[in-house]
């Protein structure tokens, strides 16, 4: 009990004092300590502090990797710049995670422990279309490269690599698949910059939280689909979702984003479907 209380302590002391990054967060999480949910609503309290932050917070990516050490220097790279990474090292791991939760963008090794990574490809595109995929391998002949992207593949990087243009393929895939190529997304008067982590509406700039901005952002490129809380909690938080009691938080981000946006003279487009969850429609 001493131990839990001090682990609380020190997660309370850090939020309350620095501005915690999400890598602090999932380490914790790896280690199996319960961050508790009024923990996790205090750190949606931080503003964008820079402009030169992470352009593409709260993406998720799956690393399908068997080499250790390169995973280590992927997951540290992106999530610096505000990924959100999780990592297997076989076929099967990775099915298991792609089961239980939704990646927006799948980094996938060809050559894995229990199999090819063209396998996991092929489940990829029939049971998982919405996720990117980009191929990294070792394997850089011109037959390999053109099989996997007739597969489906997005993108296709050979062995070795630089992070920086690891970065920038990621981001035009999440561009491609998610704003249509757009830098900026716009619906009737509400624009988000993306780039610029701002949201404007009638021109006035909205002051948000990194939570409400990705919210909204969620919503933007999922118009008139209906998107659960649980869905929604998993968008924002990620896999440490399972720690918390309840979704009533997902309710108070989408009161407090209704509010500016109403409060800028934009019009409230996101309805509640009861008993399913929200959906962003014209009204």
């Amino acid at each position: 009990m001493l131990f839990k209380v001090t682990i609380d302590s020190m997660v309370k002391n850090l939020i309350d004092n620095i501005n915690i990054s999400l890598i602090f967060l999932q380490s914790l999480t790896r280690y199996g300590f319960f961050i508790k949910r009024r923990f996790l609503d205090k750190l949606d309290k931080f503003k964008f502090s820079s402009k030169r932050e992470a352009i593409f917070i709260f993406v998720k990516v799956l690393i399908v990797e068997d080499n250790a050490a390169l995973t280590t220097i992927i997951t540290t790279y992106l999530e610096r710049s505000g990924f959100v990474c999780e990592q297997v090292t076989d076929l099967k791991q990775a099915l298991e995670k792609l089961y239980g939760f939704s990646y927006d963008i799948v980094l996938l090794d060809l050559t894995l422990p229990d199999g090819d990574g063209l396998t996991l490809l092929e489940q990829l595109k029939s049971k998982w279309s919405a996720t990117g995929v980009l191929i990294m391998s070792a394997k850089n002949a011109l037959d390999d490269r053109l099989k996997g992207l007739d597969m489906g593949a997005d993108d296709y990087l050979p062995k070795p690599f630089h992070m920086a243009e690891l970065n920038s393929r990621m981001k035009a895939i999440y561009r491609r698949r998610h704003q249509k190529g757009a830098v900026n997304l716009i619906f009737k008067e509400i624009m988000i910059k993306v780039e610029a982590k701002e949201v404007e509406v009638n021109n006035i700039v909205l002051d948000l939280t990194k939570k409400e901005f990705e919210l909204l952002r969620y919503f933007m490129v999922n118009k008139n689909r209906l998107l659960t809380k649980q869905a929604i909690a998993e968008h924002l938080w990620g896999d440490y979702m399972d720690m918390v009691d309840s979704f009533d938080f997902v309710y108070q981000h989408i009161k407090n984003l209704r509010k500016k946006i109403k409060d800028a003279g934009g019009q409230d487009y996101i309805s509640t479907v009861y008993g399913g969850g929200y959906k962003m429609m014209e009204s």
